[in-house]
């Protein structure tokens, strides 16, 4: 493939992403109720998808786009003694899952970013999030996977291909996290 049809493929998934815009608005509302609450927004992901969550947690706790407070996020990929040793007393499936049940309280909002949407680490915990009242987001590719049938919000951008669905992922956060702190400026 040529680096022009290459591209054409992003430019084409990204027209097609604008389609969702209803479904960021109605994302970006939940971020925004929950942190003019007090709670924060919990991030996780495996492999590229942990690097969005790193990255989306970062741009909430410092900044953006505009000067201003930092907003309380978190990713679960950070820890990597809490990462290696629930992995090796619980198994690695539950290495979100216990680390939330930690970290998380009622009315923060979980954002678990798989590109299949079927990683059993983060469908843990889910598990764990409905238990503790947490609000549960996904970012999936197309089909959604079993996270999809989960969730209180998902947003299953319009590609099947790994790289792709990893270019909307980091463009839905972005996109969510200007909304979210202009939001918040303008309704204090």
């Amino acid at each position: 493939m040529s680096f022009e049809n290459y591209c054409q493929t992003v430019v084409d998934n990204f027209k097609a992403l604008s389609a969702l815009e209803e479904v960021m608005v109605e994302a970006a509302d939940i971020w925004v109720q929950a942190l003019k609450q007090g709670n924060k927004i919990i991030f996780c992901g495996n492999g590229g998808s942990a690097a969005d969550s790193q990255h989306l947690a970062a741009e909430l706790v410092g900044r953006y786009i505009i000067e201003r407070e930092a907003l309380p996020s978190i990713a679960l990929t950070v820890d990597t003694s809490a990462l290696t040793a629930i992995a090796n007393d619980y198994g690695y499936d539950q290495v979100f899952a216990r680390q939330l049940s930690g970290l998380g309280k009622a009315g923060d909002v979980f954002v678990g970013i798989t590109t299949s949407g079927n990683s059993a680490n983060i469908l843990a915990a889910v598990e764990v999030a409905k238990k503790m009242d947490i609000t549960v987001m996904g970012f999936t590719g197309l089909g959604g996977g079993k996270l999809a049938d989960t969730c209180d919000l998902c947003i299953k951008v319009p590609s099947d291909t790994t790289n792709h669905i990893q270019e909307m992922h980091i463009a839905v956060g972005h996109y969510l996290c200007g909304l979210t702190e202009n939001r918040l400026r303008d309704e204090t």
